[in-house]
């Protein structure tokens, strides 16, 4: 019975620490903006390198198995 106010204390502790990281991450500006990265998704994502033989390399082997 000795070990529940170690708990008690252990676990108050513990949601003061939770609670005081939550409220130092809502005043440093982590949760202002919500809009953006769920309309991240619906962006078309930028063209990459172009492929060799699309940059015009004519050495660039054939992906289908031909002469370049």
């Amino acid at each position: 019975m000795s070990v529940i106010p170690i708990l008690i204390v252990a676990s108050l502790t513990m949601a003061l620490l939770f609670l005081g990281a939550f409220i130092w991450s809502v005043r440093s500006g982590q949760f202002d903006d919500t809009t953006t990265p769920s309309m991240r998704v619906l962006a078309d994502e930028p063209k990459l390198k172009k492929t060799a033989r699309e940059a015009g390399d004519e050495t660039a082997p054939d992906p289908a198995g031909g002469k370049p």
